[in-house]
């Protein structure tokens, strides 16, 4: 089976500087928030441009929660994100006590809807939360608009988007904290959990590592109520080595999409948006055809690991049905989830797989 993704091809690629990564915390007899961290956050700091801070996180729902919390949301504070999203996006949410509001996506970026961001503004509302779904930017320049009219707070969910840009300006960076995942299928992917915030201030930087840590001061003295959130050190090594390839991998995924994007053009299928204006960072390739499952049956015969991200939509999953304000309004939202199929998508795929998977869709029409 060709799989959809497979994070230890990344590790092959480049297991003899991971392992040497691996070896030089196994030596030093530091484990967790030491050297590597503080190296780790740098760089990614770095990879986003000048004057930013990061700080690194045990995952990217942590990440979420420990946003909220630093902006000062408290329970019962109104968030609206879409729910054409991971589970971890209002998971994050309600971990920090606050109340996700499910706002419908637009039809060709597949990302939240400005609009209907507007219609489900209320007197709770302190934030919105766009998701760079599949690693498709969002329309920052609306939400940012909307967001300094309504005077709320903005926290972009680049979990699936680390080295998209629009107009040469990288995601996680048009607001003042930003929340990335660095589980093994991301972009930027570790070995195990992982998480990173991106903030626009050293005061925010400062707020998030007390609260990352049991709201401990330089005296480990709890000053706020905190977490238990700290990315280890071996994670944060090993994801210093993936970041040096970080934008050469994210243009063999682009590279990859582009060959089945030239090969699908003319079959009855929606292909993913891809604007001049933007680089998307193609974490995932996702189509959408009428007879999806009809499809997905078919490729998975043909040992092709399509898959569905997702199955469903957070507000059809039990956990959340009937009782997030908005679900009942997500027309786009719902027809997308009736014909979404994802093809494989990482940078080692080989080209002849991707012949064998172009192929294989092809032949089903």
């Amino acid at each position: 089976m060709i799989p959809f993704s497979d994070p230890s091809a990344s590790y092959q690629a480049h297991k003899s500087e991971i392992d040497l990564a691996i070896k030089r915390v196994l030596d030093s007899g530091w484990y967790v928030l030491g050297s590597e961290v503080d190296a780790f956050e740098k760089e990614f700091a770095s990879f986003h441009g000048k004057d930013l801070h990061a700080v690194g996180v045990a995952n990217g729902t942590d990440a979420i929660a420990l946003c909220l919390r630093c902006l000062g949301l408290e329970a019962g504070d109104e968030v609206i994100t879409p729910s054409h999203t991971a589970v971890a996006t209002v998971a994050g949410i309600e971990q920090a006590y606050c109340t996700p509001v499910f706002a419908d996506i637009e039809p060709i970026s597949k990302c939240i809807d400005p609009k209907s961001i507007v219609k489900r503004i209320s007197a709770k509302t302190r934030a919105i939360m766009p998701v760079h779904i599949y690693g498709q930017p969002s329309a920052m320049k609306s939400i940012l608009e909307i967001a300094e009219y309504h005077h709320l707070e903005v926290i972009e969910d680049c979990s699936q988007a680390h080295g998209s840009e629009i107009d040469g300006q990288k995601v996680g960076t048009f607001a003042k904290l930003s929340a990335y995942s660095c589980y093994p299928t991301k972009n930027l992917g570790g070995t195990g959990d992982g998480g990173v915030i991106l903030c626009q201030s050293q005061e925010f930087a400062d707020k998030i590592k007390s609260l990352r840590q049991y709201g401990w001061n330089e005296k480990r003295e709890s000053t706020i109520p905190g977490f238990n959130s700290r990315l280890d050190e071996l994670q944060a090594a090993i994801l210093r080595v993936k970041l040096r390839y970080l934008s050469d991998d994210n243009k063999k995924r682009r590279t990859i999409a582009k060959m089945y994007s030239q090969a699908f053009n003319h079959l009855p299928i929606t292909l993913p948006s891809q604007n001049t204006n933007e680089v998307h960072a193609m974490h995932l390739y996702v189509i959408e055809c009428e007879q999806r499952d009809e499809l997905l049956e078919s490729l998975r015969s043909k040992k092709v690991g399509a898959s569905l991200h997702y199955p469903l939509a957070v507000h059809q999953h039990a956990a959340y049905a009937n009782r997030i304000r908005g679900g009942d309004d997500l027309p786009m939202t719902e027809s997308f989830y009736n014909k979404n199929l994802t093809l494989p998508m990482y940078p080692e795929l080989p080209n002849e797989k991707v012949e064998e998977i172009i192929t294989s869709v092809k032949s089903w029409f």
